[in-house]
């Protein structure tokens, strides 16, 4: 018998049925994730634009860096074409206040930016408003002036940017990237081409993706990166064959020539600095070419030809002050400096590295000037100026210390730990989002059980569902946890050598408020840089792993041993016994240098300069902060390595009663060790083999 519809036994079935259907769908979708609600970035604004005037403008910008003079007296005559208000004259505003800012031009330099902040209200105001603080910018980066620079233009975050026209949108990420490269903050420096880069390419022809492509490669060599900056460096120069023009061929090109400087044989630098200086002169550029004799004068100083250094370097600073190129002057000046060093007219070439040294100062560019003090060191100690090597090298270390810890610890040796700090935190916060997935469940869910108790039906089901949702967030929360602390423990961890890193470090040693206690070894693999060179970059990790096993395994458990940086060890042992500090710096001579690094077949003979000192210092028990306990340490280190490397040189007592005075002797400690103001321990390492030059 057919069933009717208005059955009451029917529709209470019926009821059933369709409740249970609707839980199992608001189940279902409450497992779903929500799509995403972020708000559009607001689009940019829609003018007419008049192209063959933007693609007359883009020539200019792409040569007129390297010819303002020829190139400025063009562009005024094409903004005269271009309408007041118009996308077009604000274009032509932003690369001619450039082009006069390297002309020094202030006049007309301020006619521009008075233009740009008085631009009319319309829908180019905000990009006005850029143009005008990139054009301020510009000027103190071609001054010299980078923090000005800096702070004028960072940060440029992308939903300032969305809006604005895309060439000064790009143009201004281009010179950020720059000035933060120059003042040490190369992690930004990478981030912000990358960001450009990925502009360039909404932007029409390559010229503007090969500057950006240039550009990573010069900071992905500064951060010691080869690989990958040989990868961009082949990608930059197959862009621009397609489009040839000099000046962007000069840019990769001198960028080629700096990526293969280190290597051994130096044919494929040569070449390629050699082709930076024949465009430079086809482009008839004064000024590139003063920075590409600056460069090949740079190349011929690592490969020891200084009597070609000096004369090329002659021929740059000449042209550099011909055309008052600051940062060409002070390469041209050092390299003429280092040149008579290494022709042994040691005073002379002191003046002229000093003296560029001083102009690199003034204009703040923090991490050229802590290279140029160690590059001074390292030829000073090829010279035979030891003092002047000591005093070099310790300003180096000062200089770079500071750029580490008072700059947000912007050097090189954390850069890829930055990495994959971010890496790893975009892992935790994609299990965040899970884990708030997980918590919208269990709410929705709640919302249903009110329901169901409101309606009594499915009572037990949805009590059920709830329970097992609630054991899957336990779940969830344990798992995130332990993500958490997996994730924690890789980033104190140096990924090549297993050792932990200079993070982990700091995290341990903050515990100690009152000051480091024991004693703290600093070392450094010696003529690193010659094993790179020689052997290749591979060879050079094999040396760091082997060197770090070795160090394990003179070490206690309880011990704490650190890849401080680069080619850097830390160590830190619990007893402050100068006795025990020497016995332990002996046999960490002994293990690393006492038999070659095997790379394959090739057998790498290695060696180490440690500096140490023991804390509480006696005879008074001053106790110093870590970082300064590490600089006393770090200027014992150095005094081995100027005092012949493959030794030890410990700071086993000092006559000061406080830690201000012992910071005073301590940035003089070879003085304070002859006048008996300081006992330092002297430690030989093993006797090995000459390494090949």
């Amino acid at each position: 018998m057919a069933m009717k519809t208005g059955d009451p036994r029917t529709s209470i079935c019926a009821r059933s049925r369709g409740l249970g259907l609707l839980l199992l769908c608001l189940v279902l979708s409450a497992c779903q994730p929500e799509a995403g609600t972020a708000d559009a970035a607001p689009a940019a604004p829609v003018l007419r634009r008049d192209s063959a005037l933007i693609n007359e403008l883009d020539q200019l910008e792409r040569v007129g860096l390297s010819l303002p003079e020829d190139h400025a007296p063009a562009l005024a005559v094409l903004l005269g074409r271009c309408p007041p208000g118009s996308a077009e004259r604000l274009e032509g505003l932003s690369v001619r206040a450039n082009l006069l800012g390297l002309l020094r031009d202030r006049p007309g330099f301020d006619a521009a930016v008075a233009e740009l902040a008085n631009w009319p209200d319309n829908a180019l105001r905000r990009s006005a408003r850029l143009a005008e603080r990139l054009a301020q910018a510009q000027w103190a980066q071609n001054n010299g002036e980078l923090s000005v620079a800096l702070r004028l233009l960072a940060p440029l975050p992308p939903e300032e940017l969305a809006p604005l026209e895309r060439r000064l949108a790009w143009r201004a990420l281009a010179t950020l990237a720059r000035v933060q490269a120059d003042y040490g903050e190369l992690d930004n420096a990478i981030e912000n081409n990358l960001r450009a880069l990925e502009m360039a390419d909404g932007l029409g022809g390559v010229w503007r993706r090969v500057a950006s492509l240039a550009a990573l490669t010069d900071v992905s060599n500064r951060m010691d990166q080869p690989e990958r900056a040989l990868r961009y460096s082949d990608e930059a120069l197959a862009l621009a064959r397609q489009d040839p023009n000099p000046v962007t061929l000069y840019d990769v090109y001198t960028v080629r020539g700096i990526v293969h400087a280190s290597d051994r044989p130096s044919a494929a630098a040569r070449e390629a600095l050699n082709a930076a200086l024949e465009q430079a002169r086809a482009a008839g550029s004064s000024r590139l070419e003063a920075l590409a004799l600056g460069n090949l004068a740079d190349h011929m100083l690592r490969r020891g030809e200084f009597a070609q250094a000096e004369a090329t370097a002659r021929q740059a600073l000449e042209l550099a002050r011909q055309h008052h190129r600051l940062s060409s002057e002070i390469l041209a000046l050092h390299n003429l400096g280092i040149a008579k060093i290494g022709q042994r007219r040691i005073e002379e070439g002191k003046r002229d590295v000093l003296a560029a040294i001083h102009m690199e100062v003034e204009r703040g560019a923090g991490g050229y000037t802590a290279e140029s003090w160690r590059e001074l060191g390292q030829y000073l100690e090829q010279a035979g100026d030891l003092p002047g090597a000591l005093d070099a090298y310790h300003r180096s270390r000062e200089l770079f210390d500071q750029v580490l810890h008072e700059e947000s610890r912007k050097a090189v040796l954390e850069a890829e730990a930055r990495y994959e700090d971010t890496r790893r935190r975009k892992e935790i916060e994609l299990l965040n989002r899970g884990n708030r997935l997980k918590e919208g469940e269990i709410l929705s869910r709640d919302l249903q059980l009110r329901l169901w108790a409101e309606v009594g039906a499915c009572v037990l089901l949805s009590a059920a569902l709830l329970s097992l949702a609630y054991r899957r967030i336990r779940r969830t929360n344990a798992a995130l946890a332990q993500a958490n602390e997996s994730l924690r423990e890789q980033s104190e961890r140096d990924p090549l050598t297993g050792l932990s890193n200079r993070r982990h470090f700091q995290s341990v040693i903050r515990q100690a408020d009152a000051g480091l206690r024991g004693s703290l070894f600093l070392i450094d693999i010696d003529l690193f840089k010659r094993i790179n060179d020689q052997w290749g970059h591979a060879a050079g990790d094999s040396v760091l792993i082997e060197v770090a096993r070795r160090l394990r395994a003179v070490l206690r458990e309880q011990d704490l041993v650190v890849r401080w940086g680069g080619e850097e060890f830390l160590i830190l042992i619990r007893s402050p016994d100068p006795l025990d500090a020497g016995h332990l710096a002996q046999r960490l001579l002994d293990q690393v240098g006492s038999k070659p690094v095997m790379h394959g077949s090739q057998a790498i003979t290695v060696t180490a300069s440690i500096g140490y000192a023991c804390f509480p210092l006696q005879p008074h028990g001053v106790v110093l902060d870590w970082e300064r306990a590490l600089d006393l340490a770090d200027t014992a280190m150095y005094m081995a390595k100027a005092h012949g490397r493959n030794k030890a040189y410990g700071v086993t007592a000092m006559e000061a009663r406080h830690a201000d005075e012992a910071l005073v002797l301590g940035a003089q400690l070879e003085s304070a060790w002859h006048a008996g103001r300081a006992q330092i321990h002297c430690v030989q390492g093993p006797p090995v083999e000459a390494r090949h030059a």
